[in-house]
């Protein structure tokens, strides 16, 4: 076993240890508000939703989850969750508990089709057995067309509100929303409160436009109709959190706005990540320690991050939260960012593995040296990068070409 591994192996074992034995004793508050639930999740093959799936089950007795999934070609609901029960998230849960999948059931619908694409008999089973709910379905491209964002991240919060008010069973309802929505143009360099802001556009006015306008029209508006945001995504996600506002003031419900997620802190393991999450500062840093990436282009810039195991702990623990308040009376909407202001520098992980301890901890994937300069004049940056990326890579595949090997497509998982 290298040192990576092996400091890896006693990371989970000493970080989960106290959970572990928490979760075996089954008599948190927390716990007994999850044992015998049956839960709603969509969104339940994203990164979150895998890694909360993972953690109601190993941490309560819950009864069962029913995770809304898009039949795909060639491929049905059932096909789709024994992929997903196959996730490497779930390892450390199989080998406690080999039939954990049995609490799990796969409902065919879609995000984006109205009453989410549910037949009559799976509507009637959701109303009729649900407790809880967490919306974490979304589309989370910066760029994603107008449509697209509005019928999945709009629309889409709007049918699961819709189906929430005809549950007899709701306990409680967590909207996930962002919490960069109302990080606006104008807002630089102000605080953001947990507090609902004024929507650019009616949440059914949006829905009309783009049910009923031709792409080339709605690409031709979309800059003006965003605005004062910088893209879809969180265009849509402000405009998500006013249909909350107005349209679930007597549902048991809060919001949730996490930052930018990045991998676990300690669950299911230590830095748990996950390919669909490989962007911005979880991108730097893989690159960085696979001796990918060995230029950064430092910038005064930070950003708000936070682990995974952190938010989803924090949507577990917002349920109950939520049915506490509401059956205390207080039915105002509660919005709980999960932020820090310790703000992260891209530049810090490159220190991290420059550092003494950085050195033995390299892991064995690693396909060059894990380091990387730090150059703030772009002149520099590119220079460094032809060096560095451009010319190494260029000379391999000459070298690959001129014996006829077939090129490698990637660094494995």
């Amino acid at each position: 076993m290298d040192p990576a591994e092996k400091f890896y192996e006693q990371a989970m074992l000493s970080l989960q240890q106290p959970m572990l034995e928490a979760a075996a004793r089954g008599d948190s508050e927390v716990q007994r508000f999850y044992s015998g639930s049956t839960v709603l999740v969509t969104g339940g093959t994203g990164y979150l939703g895998k890694i909360l799936i993972e953690k109601l089950i190993r941490s309560s007795k819950i009864h069962k989850i029913y995770i809304l999934l898009r039949p795909k070609k060639g491929e049905n609901v059932s096909e789709r969750l024994k992929v997903l029960l196959k996730d490497a998230v779930f390892d450390q849960l199989r080998k406690k508990q080999p039939d954990f999948g049995q609490c799990i059931t796969p409902v065919a619908g879609d995000i984006v089709e109205e009453q989410l694409g549910l037949n009559n008999r799976d509507f009637s089973t959701m109303i009729q057995k649900v407790d809880i709910i967490f919306h974490l379905a979304a589309t989370t491209k910066f760029n994603e067309f107008l449509r697209t964002a509005t019928l999945i991240n709009v629309r889409g919060t709007r049918e699961v509100l819709e189906m929430a008010k005809h549950c007899k069973r709701l306990k409680s309802f967590i909207y996930v929303s962002t919490a960069f929505c109302h990080a606006t143009r104008s807002r630089i360099d102000s605080e953001i409160l947990e507090q609902f802001y004024k929507s650019p556009i009616s949440p059914e006015v949006l829905i009309r436009i783009v049910e009923s306008m031709d792409d080339e029209r709605l690409i031709d508006i979309t800059e003006k109709l965003i605005d004062d945001w910088p893209n879809t995504y969180t265009f849509t996600k402000a405009v998500a959190e006013e249909l909350v506002r107005t349209s679930a003031e007597d549902l048991p419900i809060c919001i949730v706005r996490p930052p930018i997620v990045i991998g676990a802190h300690s669950e299911p393991s230590p830095g748990w990540i996950d390919k669909s999450c490989i962007y911005g500062p979880v991108g730097i840093v893989l690159e960085i320690m696979l001796g990918a990436s060995h230029v950064i282009l430092v910038a005064p810039v930070t950003v708000n991050i936070a682990p995974a195991d952190f938010v989803t702990n924090a949507l577990i623990v917002s349920a109950l939260e939520t049915k506490i308040n509401y059956d205390n009376g207080d039915k105002d909407i509660k919005i709980y960012t999960l932020c820090s202001q310790d703000l992260f520098k891209p530049a810090q992980a490159n220190k991290l593995l420059r550092s003494e301890s950085g050195k033995v901890l390299q892991t064995p994937k690693c396909i060059w040296y894990s380091c990387a300069y730090e150059v703030s004049n772009k002149h520099i940056f590119w220079l460094l990068t032809w060096l560095l990326h451009y010319i190494p890579a260029y000379i391999v595949d000459a070298v690959y070409f001129l014996l006829g090997l077939k090129r490698p497509t990637g660094i494995p998982s």
